[in-house]
């Protein structure tokens, strides 16, 4: 049985994220946590986003949680960075989507204020397959409300103050996209400073402002707004806060390795570690390493959708770990172990607030980037990949490789491409930044296709 993907659970609510299934995946959870507790009790905290299915989820994951022996605390709707802070010490659940349209709904598990590993989330898998049911009816837990958002935006404007300026005299255009970020993003800014403009600030289940996700084409109505007003930049959330994506002045999307570039820049500044270490994904750009490098840290990389356990590995090696991030979700490494991007908003408006988004965007260097599929059966792409672990360096003699994530090459000019294969459909994916970028994709997509035909 499989099913969790690279961030949580999620799926449409009528086949998927059933109240069976949440049901099921609270026993199994609560059953492991108390299992591994020896003892002592054991407390989930349980948050929903502003999904129209939430509340009948919660109220099947509450049941399975307390049926394995857990307490729970429910909190309402909060994002899911306000759940993953208020897990510190204690289990946490998200019921969210994120991003998905609203026929959809998700589970996210948090231990500490991080979420589950792979490995934890395998162990939940098994449990959920032998669904050995309720514990004994006299061990059973108890519940309790209780709020945490006061408490999470107080600590996020806490955190930021320590960075960047004041916020004074800065006007910001916040979309939350009716989704999460309305109880938080908005409030944060305005008590650091700021003069906000807020869209879509109500929550709404069925995201009638827009898709839940933020990107370039859904974000018209804050495009026009920043073209036609005079806001310093825009900031927007998904469903749940724990993306963001920054727009400037003019209205346009910056590209999101640009805004992770500023941030581990800064943070690599700001360390006085020997070594500061960023962690990130294949994926994401050389435009970060630059940044880092020129800082005085460097950069490690994990699989897409590992970031915990890529922080946790680079802690083990003894690396100090000042920052982690994939495009769009940060995690503020010095301020918590989870993806914030109501924190990632905060921060950001004090360093523009500093030095302009225009002036930190100036010394990041922002070549053209592709993405492209090339079809590949499921059952020929470990063979593929085998193949193209020779054949991709072999056409580029005088890159550097990267093979440990699929295949990934930087090219003395900072140039790189990728090749992985998608967890999710059948083909290989390749990302390539370059001056040259369409000849440098032509060229990766000969090898690919080569090697999937061989």
């Amino acid at each position: 049985m499989e099913l969790f993907g690279t961030a949580g659970i999620r799926g449409d609510v009528g086949e998927t994220v059933t109240p069976a299934l949440a049901l099921q995946v609270g026993q199994a959870t609560g059953a492991e946590a108390v299992a591994a507790a020896d003892g002592e009790q054991v407390a989930f905290v349980v948050a929903r986003d502003g999904r129209v299915t939430g509340e009948a989820l919660v109220a099947a994951m509450v049941a399975g949680l307390e049926s394995a022996g857990a307490d729970t605390v429910k909190v309402g709707q909060a994002a899911t960075p306000a759940l993953a802070f208020a897990s510190q010490g204690r289990y946490g659940v998200a019921i969210t989507a994120s991003h998905n349209p609203p026929t959809d709904n998700g589970i996210k598990l948090f231990c500490d204020g991080e979420e589950y590993s792979g490995a934890a989330e395998t162990r939940i898998e098994e449990r959920v397959a032998a669904d050995h049911g309720p514990t004994e009816w006299d061990a059973w837990g108890s519940g309790e409300a209780a709020a945490v958002l006061p408490d999470y935006r107080d600590a996020v404007v806490e955190y930021a103050r320590e960075l960047g300026a004041p916020l004074d005299g800065l006007e910001i255009v916040v979309d939350c996209g009716n989704g999460m970020a309305s109880t938080t993003t908005p409030a944060v800014l305005h008590e650091l400073g700021a003069h906000i403009v807020t869209l879509n600030g109500n929550v709404d289940g069925h995201f009638p402002g827009r898709e839940s996700k933020p990107t370039a084409e859904t974000l018209g109505d804050c495009i026009a707004f920043l073209k036609e007003g005079s806001a310093d930049f825009g900031i927007a959330h998904d469903g749940d806060a724990d993306r963001i994506v920054i727009l400037d002045s003019d209205g346009k999307v910056v590209h999101e390795d640009t805004v992770l570039a500023m941030l581990a820049e800064e943070y690599t500044r700001e360390s006085d570690a020997e070594d500061p270490v960023v962690v990130t994904t294949p994926n994401a750009s050389a435009r970060i390493d630059e940044r880092v490098r020129e800082a005085g840290g460097h950069v490690e990389r994990v699989a897409l959708g590992y970031l915990h356990d890529g922080i946790a590995e680079a802690r083990a090696d003894g690396g100090d770990v000042v920052f982690a991030a994939e495009p769009w979700k940060h995690v503020h490494t010095q301020f918590g172990g989870w993806i914030d991007g109501v924190c990632s908003a905060a921060v950001l408006s004090r360093l523009f607030a500093d030095s302009s988004l225009a002036a930190r965007r100036e010394p990041i260097s922002e070549r053209p980037y592709r993405k492209v599929s090339v079809p590949c059966p499921d059952e020929r792409k470990e063979a593929t990949m085998d193949k193209l672990a020779n054949t991709l360096p072999a056409a580029f003699p005088d890159a550097s490789v990267d093979d440990e994530y699929g295949v990934r090459l930087e090219l003395p000019d900072a140039s790189w491409v990728l090749v992985r294969p998608s967890g999710t459909e059948p083909y290989l994916r390749i990302y390539a930044e370059s001056d040259t970028v369409d000849k440098l994709v032509s060229s990766a997509r000969d090898v690919v296709e080569t090697a999937i035909d061989g």
